[in-house]
């Protein structure tokens, strides 16, 4: 049995990983899909005090209270800046470290700083426009999703907290690479935003040279969302980090 720890991106909540968590729970394996605090079934909690360091709590604070050792942690999209976290301050409690089409930080970046500047004025000026600074989540199309799937992701998702976007995390790369990590990208459609991070993860040079070791780099024919439109292809990887 292994301890899976589940955490999804932005406009999203625990609730997104619910075919992948069926699944490994079926394996006999324990599962938390966490819910990042303002989203999701928290989404009563929304508010502009919540913070990327806020988000880094709630899945430290999920580990610990479960008092699990030999996580693994399968981040999704904006939850790669918290993993990165995770995998920094809490890192022997990891056994491997998953990031699902996700955001790759270097030390000292943001969320927002792998993206466009029009990108960047775009969610700024989104988020000024509610009364609780956050980003109104897209359609689900622009995941790649049709039909049931793109219905039922579009009827849960939330607006996101808009203080964890310029947020900047710093990290030492050398603790965070000393945790077996696998990155999940996803093609077909290609999320634009998340090209950044899918070249980090194949190149040599990325982390000062520390990124490669110990890391793999994996596709799935499918789009942002794989725990909704391809969750068996999903699972299989993430059974295979229990090795």
């Amino acid at each position: 049995m292994a301890n899976f720890v589940l955490v999804h991106g932005a406009w999203h909540g625990g609730w997104c990983w619910q075919r992948v968590t069926t699944a490994l729970q079926k394996d006999g394996h324990r599962v938390h899909a966490v819910t990042l605090t303002g989203l999701g079934e928290r989404a009563h909690l929304l508010s502009p005090a919540i913070t990327l360091d806020t988000h880094i709590d709630d899945v430290i604070s999920a580990i610990e209270v479960e008092e699990l050792h030999d996580v693994v942690l399968a981040v999704h999209s904006y939850a790669g800046m918290v993993g990165t976290a995770v995998a920094d301050r809490l890192g022997k409690h990891l056994k491997h470290l998953v990031y699902v089409d996700a955001v790759l930080p270097a030390p000292g970046e943001s969320w927002s700083s792998t993206q466009s500047a029009a990108t960047q004025q775009q969610r700024l000026a989104a988020a000024a426009a509610t009364t609780r600074f956050s980003f109104p989540p897209p359609d689900p199309e622009l995941f790649g999703l049709t039909g049931a799937d793109h219905a039922w992701v579009k009827r849960r998702q939330t607006p996101h907290p808009g203080n964890t976007y310029q947020a900047p995390l710093a990290f030492d790369v050398q603790r965070v690479a000393a945790v077996p990590r696998t990155y999940v990208s996803c093609t077909e459609p290609a999320l634009a935003t998340i090209a950044p991070s899918r070249l980090r993860a194949q190149d040599p040079a990325f982390w000062g040279g520390a990124w490669l070791p110990r890391s793999k780099f994996v596709e799935i024919r499918t789009g942002h969302d794989p725990m909704v439109s391809a969750p068996a292809a999903l699972t299989e990887i993430l059974r295979a980090c229990t090795a």
